[in-house]
């Protein structure tokens, strides 16, 4: 039995011993792949849970409640409340970890009422090398990560999404619409909303792997390095500049070191 196999039988022995289930569920490629998993050992004794917020695009939504249904998962939809908390409001460094405190927080209510003893989310092992102060609010609320604790990485969660046909095996890399505002900079539902709809006119011209970073009136726009030609040619970057504009935006630029994950966190790191 090789390495893979041996990480994926931890990870249902892990879910085995749980019994009943509650899972953290935004139709992420981690999250999808741990609803799966648990659905296979657990059959009805899963919970999925997903929350509406301004920072989860509709987009996003309407697919967490598709791939629920196709796992057969018994799926709540709830409301997040973060936008009411000042401290996440402000846009500080650690602002995830309001965002899911009030998140996990509420996940346990619905746990404790519904007498489910765990509550998952989808951290997986390569998480734990990146700068994620929500990683502290699922400790101090007692949520596990069996992907983590099975040392699954998220190429081995591809392959095995893959393995196991699930359409989000090569589904993008997502992170909450908040991440695209340099931290310091206040966030509102408006700022969101915009947000949103700048990268729904990415997404509809067929871009895949991409962030619009928010700074102001100007659009900093993210494309994986194998897409930024299709970007700069046939015409395609007027048409972005030309909608960007349209829905309030006064500049728009292309970062030439294109897409990379947690880019805002680079103003966190110190020089030597």
């Amino acid at each position: 039995m090789n390495d893979l196999n041996l990480k994926h039988k931890k990870l249902f022995s892990i879910l085995g011993e749980m019994k009943n289930v509650l899972v953290a569920f935004s139709a992420g490629v981690d999250s999808t792949f741990l609803l799966c998993c648990a659905k296979e050992v657990l059959s009805d004794n899963v919970l999925a849970v997903t929350a509406r917020s301004a920072s989860f695009p509709e987009r996003e939504l309407n697919e967490s409640i598709r791939l629920a249904k196709t796992l057969k998962a018994d799926h709540l939809l709830i409301d997040s409340e973060e936008l009411e908390d000042a401290n996440y409001r402000k846009n500080p460094p650690d602002r995830c970890y309001f965002c899911k405190s009030d998140l996990f927080s509420k996940l346990n209510k619905i746990a404790d009422e519904k007498n489910i003893p765990y509550v998952l989310d989808g951290t997986n092992l390569d998480d734990t090398g990146d700068y994620r102060p929500g990683s502290q609010a699922a400790e101090n609320l007692k949520v596990r990560s069996p992907l983590k604790e099975a040392e699954l990485t998220k190429e081995n969660i591809r392959h095995l999404s893959k393995e196991k046909n699930l359409p989000t095996w090569n589904k993008p890399s997502f992170a909450c619409l908040a991440s695209r505002f340099p931290y310091g900079t206040a966030i509102t539902e408006g700022k969101l909303s915009i947000v949103e709809e700048a990268e729904n006119i990415l997404h509809d011209l067929g871009f895949s792997q991409f962030r619009l970073r928010h700074h102001d009136d100007l659009a900093r726009i993210e494309v994986s390095k194998d897409q930024l030609h299709r970007f700069l040619n046939n015409g395609v970057s007027e048409k972005v500049i030309a909608e960007l504009k349209r829905i309030g935006y006064k500049y728009v630029t292309v970062d030439l070191e294109g897409y990379r994950t947690g880019s805002m966190n680079d103003t966190l790191k110190k020089t030597p």
